[in-house]
């Protein structure tokens, strides 16, 4: 059966073309297409889509009121269409915390547009199996969980590394395991799909809600305790070595499991350099992308974490993990940032 599709866009252009670039694929349906949230919603009442396309700036109704709306009174899966602006990438972002499912940008000028509707179709597949949870966020969609607690020292903290990977409905998943880590831990770096114009506005709020100073990294800048460097969307982020200091290291090189960034870029690479010092975790996400070098990360030594499928929003990254025997443990996402922890603290008496 045909996934059913409602596109929601102010637009004439851009409706008609969503609307192609979708049902240009056998197992999707595109059932009708709205100018306004105020027709989408008699739309959704009479043609009972199954994903909704929802434009981020509307008339007659803010597109975030209309999400709120729907995700506390009819949750269903939403894949928002963002434009490529700071504004834009805010109010995505505020559109995540409130439930959609994922989102992807308007298409510019210079965007290869089959490229482009492989890509919508997959987000629009992905959010049909994904498990959505009714909008229930606090004003703002600061939700500020207090950090573990566990005893660390400057044992548990030498030369140890935090690793995170995640993809769609990861923005939502890192912020639970950023904001239950102390403003003392070991640096950590991100990998998190997204463009570039959104990874920014990504660290910024993240560092407005965790007790770590969370930024985006940049080429050559040493690691820090108590950072996390999140891959600017345009480049792989590395971990390397310069003069015995571990660095980050920024590549434009070519797409790896159709990303950039990539999480297998930055797991394989720490597995090269520090294997046995990291605790790597890989989140909610499409895909298998992070799945491989989690095991080359488990062979050397790291103690490897997978998101367990009951509290993702898509089970594709860590369901590869799980099935290629990639992961140590497989934990809900509320246990991830405690697990880190005692793996740390739990390491540091063994070698003591």
């Amino acid at each position: 059966m045909a996934i059913k599709v409602l596109i929601v866009d102010d637009s004439a252009v851009m409706r008609s073309l969503l609307a192609e670039l979708v049902a240009a694929a056998p197992d999707l349906v595109v059932v009708g297409t709205a100018p306004d949230p105020l027709a989408a919603r008699e739309m959704i009442k009479s043609l009972n889509p199954d994903v909704l396309t929802l434009d981020v700036e509307m008339p007659k109704m803010d597109g975030l009121d209309f999400l709120e709306r729907l995700m506390r009174l009819r949750p269903m899966p939403v894949v928002m269409v963002s434009t490529l602006t700071e504004k834009g990438s805010e109010i995505t972002l505020r559109a995540l915390e409130l439930g959609a499912v994922d989102f992807l940008a308007k298409p510019g000028r210079s965007v290869e547009i089959l490229e482009y509707g492989e890509e919508i179709r997959d987000k629009i597949r992905a959010a049909y199996q994904a498990r959505v949870r009714s909008g229930h966020r606090q004003e703002g969609g600061a939700i500020r969980r207090e950090a573990v607690r566990i005893q660390l020292d400057q044992r548990d903290l030498k030369d140890r590394l935090l690793l995170i990977g995640a993809s769609t409905g990861g923005t939502e998943a890192i912020k639970d395991v950023l904001t239950g880590l102390p403003g003392h831990c070991p640096p950590v770096m991100m990998v998190q799909h997204m463009p570039e114009m959104f990874t920014g506005s990504f660290a910024r709020r993240l560092d407005g809600l965790c007790e770590l100073t969370v930024k985006e990294a940049e080429h050559g800048e040493a690691l820090r305790p108590g950072v996390a460097y999140l891959a600017p969307g345009h480049s792989h982020l590395l971990l390397a070595r310069r003069g015995g200091v571990l660095q980050c290291e920024l590549s434009r090189g070519e797409p790896v499991n159709r990303h950039r960034p990539s999480v297998d870029v930055l797991f394989e690479s720490a597995a090269r350099l520090v294997g046995a010092k990291v605790i790597a975790a890989l989140l909610t996400g499409m895909g298998k992308d992070g799945a491989k070098g989690m095991l080359g990360l488990k062979r050397a030594g790291a103690w490897t974490i997978a998101q367990d499928e009951a509290s993702c929003v898509v089970y594709g990254m860590p369901r590869e993990a799980a099935e290629i025997g990639a992961a140590s443990e497989i934990v809900g996402l509320r246990d991830v940032a405690g697990r880190m922890l005692r793996r740390l603290a739990g390491d540091a008496r063994r070698t003591a």
